[in-house]
This record gives C-alpha cells, sequence and structure tokens, in this order.
C-alpha cells in the first residue's frame, strides 16, 4: 500500500513565498497533511498563514518566541499522522514534486529513508554561491568520514522517512544544527535501509532571502562530532 505523506514546513519570515510553497505541496495527491510550524515571524508571515483559507489538511502551529528551524521540526513532528514525513522549507528552492519520486523506494518496502540530493546530478540546479557548496561539500565529507558513508549531501533540506524512524528520534538541536544531528542519529541506526535520490534544486542568494550562511557551519561541525559519540 502506498504511504500517505506528511509534509513538515518549518516557517520564519517568509511572506513572499510560503503561500506559493503550501498551494504547490497541496496540489499533490499523495500529501496527507501539511504541518506549517510558524517560528514568531516578524514580516507578515503570521498574518498571512492565520488568514488563509485552507481544507482539512493545512495544520498551523504558532511558536510564540523565535527558537530555530530544530525547534520548529521538533513542534511538527508530533503532530505527524502520516505513514512518512518530509521537511520542507517554506521558500522556492525546493520543489515539492520531487515527492513523487522519492517516496517510491518507501514504497517498494527498499527503503527507511530517503535524501534528495542535490549534487548527485541529473536534475536542474542553480548555479551559485560557491564558498556555499564548498562548506556543504566539506560537512558532507566530514559525515561520511564519521559515519563510514557514502551521501553526497547531507545539508539537503529534503529528508523523508517512514514515520516509525522519526518517532525514535529525539532533537536536541534548535537552530540549523537539525541537519547534520537528524544525519547522525539516522547513520548511527544500522538497521535502517537509507537511500538518495536526485533532485532539481532553484537556490536563493541572499539578497533573495537565503537565510543560512558560514556561521552556522560550526554549529554543524560540533552537531555531526557530538552524535558521532552521544545520544
Amino acid at each position: 500500500m502506498a504511504a500517505i505523506l506528511s509534509v513538515v514546513m518549518p516557517v520564519y519570515n517568509e511572506k513572499n513565498t510560503v503561500m506559493k510553497i503550501i498551494e504547490k505541496v497541496l496540489k499533490l495527491d499523495m500529501v496527507k497533511e501539511i504541518i506549517v510550524v510558524d517560528d514568531c515571524s516578524v514580516d507578515g508571515t503570521r498574518e498571512l498563514l492565520k488568514d488563509m483559507k485552507h481544507d482539512g489538511r493545512v495544520k498551523l502551529l504558532f511558536h510564540d518566541k523565535n527558537m530555530g528551524k530544530g525547534a520548529a521540526l521538533r513542534t511538527g513532528f508530533k503532530r505527524i499522522s502520516g505513514d512518512a514525513a518530509v521537511i520542507q522549507d517554506a521558500d522556492l528552492e525546493y520543489d515539492p514534486n520531487e515527492f513523487v519520486e522519492m517516496i517510491k523506494p518507501i514504497n517498494d518496502g527498499a527503503a527507511d529513508v530517503v535524501y534528495g540530493s542535490r549534487l548527485s546530478g541529473g536534475k536542474p540546479q542553480r548555479v551559485h554561491l560557491f564558498w556555499h557548496r564548498m562548506g556543504n561539500d566539506f560537512l558532507t565529507f566530514l559525515t561520511n568520514l564519521l559515519y563510514n558513508t557514502t551521501l553526497s549531501d547531507m545539508e539537503t533540506c529534503y529528508k523523508m522517512f517512514r514515520k516509525s524512524v522519526i518517532d525514535k528520534i529525539t532533537i536536541r538541536s534548535n537552530d540549523f544544527s537539525v541537519e547534520p544531528e537528524l544525519t547522525a542519529k539516522i547513520l548511527k541506526d544500522k538497521n535502517l535501509r537509507i537511500f538518495e535520490m536526485p533532485i532539481s534544486y532553484y537556490g536563493r542568494n541572499y539578497a533573495e532571502g537565503k537565510k543560512i550562511n558560514w556561521v552556522h557551519g560550526f554549529g554543524a561541525l560540533w552537531a555531526l562530532l557530538k552524535y558521532r559519540f552521544v545520544d
């Protein structure tokens, strides 16, 4: 039986894109629900979400203070009711139509976790931000070294899991370090079958609203080292 998908969407100051990405996700029949967690936006996003007209597939949750992407995912994961879940950022860098292909290894019974890789080729990729790419490559290399694996894109937003996988993980990071933390805890479970699939990527630059920067790389580095040995 095909898995029914829960989409968890952390949101912070994305008034120009959040309604567009919600609309795109809702066009997919495989999506059972979108769990939107607004992390105390201050640019009007919060008001847009509260005023939106939607069907019963949209669940809106609001933080009273800004705590970070990890905290928003922790809130959202507690509300999952689908058979599988995937993370969707509230910008337009990632195309939710990729879910159709990503979920196939789960539906076929071959995978427990599927990563959508921006770096494995075969799909459109925006060309930009050399140093951002170098940082991602270094963190992915370190991940493979520490956890004896062959990922090509550890920092990808598109991480899809069976619900049973995410139910066993306790997220401790509040910020962008949630990406390496999730990866570390998934890779440490040697019973999990992890796949990668190529996805398209329409990355933004900082003028267009990109939030992650080189400072977050230090947090990711620490998370990879820390969770190799604890929790």
